[in-house]
């Protein structure tokens, strides 16, 4: 069966690391009132190749509802159809259109709210700023219920540290947004943490059980639990590359972690 597509008219694009070459777009649905989705899910693009052949390319929203508004954060890949068809000029200057269908996916924030840890690499921050918009938002209410989130994101340089400005700013205005930024080849000037996020998502887990005085490993979930009435206190939400998801996961089912407090989205 064919799916509906939408016209998304290009409303901006700026190039948030030239270093890297990623680009954050926003869109709008003009033929639309509101383009209701879940924060975490993505959109797929089609358009047809310079060879006459459709193209279809998953997104990530980076962002979360906003209206008839949607944004996304892509990195130009060399001889990459689609992301080279977004980030040129020639192709893409705003005002153009794209065709998309969505939203799709199932990487969304558990409710009720827990304490949550977000990990990403690269452009798998992506999910996280819809996260964090949803939560946070500017105007209406917190959503996040006082729970502590932390954001570990995970780069090789300062420059490819995306949307940095807005994660700070969120992390001044509130106590409990934890804006965790780790770098694997800083500069000898870079003040903030290094190395790979798992090591650092390890010790968040550490300090949070010492705090609240819980055993680590946690004690095992009785296998006769209906999944529907799986509680728990604490989620870890993953995107980027396979060896960093299989990295976070490893060190959290070694303490004990649930598969079903892993929730994960892997684009390799």
């Amino acid at each position: 069966m064919a799916r509906e597509l939408y016209t998304a008219r290009l409303a901006r694009k700026d190039c948030i690391s030239e270093s890297a070459q990623c680009f954050h777009f926003e869109f709008v649905l003009d033929g639309m009132e509101r383009f209701q989705f879940a924060a975490g899910q993505f959109i797929s693009a089609v358009a047809q190749d310079q060879n006459g052949k459709l193209q279809t390319r998953a997104y990530s929203l980076a962002s979360a509802a906003n209206g008839n508004r949607f944004d996304l954060c892509v990195n130009r890949v060399e001889e990459g159809f689609f992301s080279n068809h977004l980030a040129d000029l020639p192709d893409m200057p705003v005002g153009a259109t794209i065709q998309i269908h969505g939203p799709h996916g199932h990487f969304v924030l558990h409710e009720p709210v827990t304490d949550s840890i977000l990990v990403a690499t690269g452009t798998g921050v992506a999910p996280m700023r819809g996260y964090a918009q949803w939560l946070f938002p500017a105007e209406g209410q917190d959503r996040s219920q006082g729970r502590d989130i932390w954001l570990v994101y995970g780069t090789r340089y300062e420059t490819d540290l995306y949307y940095r400005a807005e994660f700070e700013a969120l992390a001044a205005r509130k106590p409990n947004f934890h804006y965790l930024p780790t770098l694997s080849r800083g500069s000898e000037d870079w003040t903030g943490l290094r190395g790979y996020v798992q090591d650092h998502v390890a010790r968040i887990v550490e300090e949070r059980a010492a705090r609240l005085g819980l055993p680590l490993p946690v004690p095992a979930v009785d296998p006769a639990t209906p999944p529907a009435e799986l509680r728990f206190g604490i989620h870890a939400y993953i995107c980027g590359l396979n060896n960093m998801v299989s990295g976070v996961r490893e060190r959290l089912t070694a303490f004990g972690w649930n598969r079903k407090q892993i929730v994960f989205e892997r684009y390799d």
